[in-house]
């Protein structure tokens, strides 16, 4: 059972963890260790504090609780813009990303928002598209000096 709440300031150093993790572990099947190393520099991880904060602080933010740990977190803007949605490499398709874009969805639909879009790795297409995305656009872009590719995804949201 996966409990989805919302992100607090003192998640922040648990999810940067997370991120850099699932980045390093999960991402690693599509992407080469140089690509990972520049998506997610460790010698940038003291300075992403700053600025994850402010803009989780800023976005619709949500956390994914299971067996007590933070399992997994997501966040949107108020445009419907899904920024990070990442889940922990233990525990990896057990629903953990289908509730957060559930709850961030939910959300989307109380702000009126009807289209919602991302830019998913190639490791999180196929998610996105079993839950209703559709590719706008491949996009190679660069990350500390480094090519990565990724995908503008799209979804209309609607109430079910």
């Amino acid at each position: 059972m996966v409990n989805i709440k919302k992100y607090q300031s003192s998640d922040l150093e648990e999810l940067i963890s997370l991120f850099f993790q699932t980045v390093h572990t999960i991402n690693k099947q599509d992407y080469t260790g140089e690509q990972l190393a520049a998506w997610a520099p460790e010698e940038e991880r003291e300075t992403m504090a700053a600025s994850w904060g402010a803009s989780l602080s800023r976005n619709i933010s949500f956390k994914a609780i299971k067996d007590g740990r933070i399992a997994g977190f997501a966040d949107m803007t108020i445009a419907g813009h899904l920024d990070r949605l990442y889940v922990h490499k233990e525990f990896q398709r057990q629903g953990i990303a289908s509730a957060l874009a559930a709850a961030l969805e939910s959300e989307a639909l109380k702000f009126g928002i009807k289209l919602m879009d991302t830019d998913a790795s190639i490791t999180a297409r196929p998610f996105f598209e079993h839950i209703g995305y559709q590719v706008e656009k491949e996009r190679c872009i660069l990350k500390n000096g480094v090519e990565l590719i990724n995908y503008r995804m799209m979804k209309r949201i609607q109430k079910n």
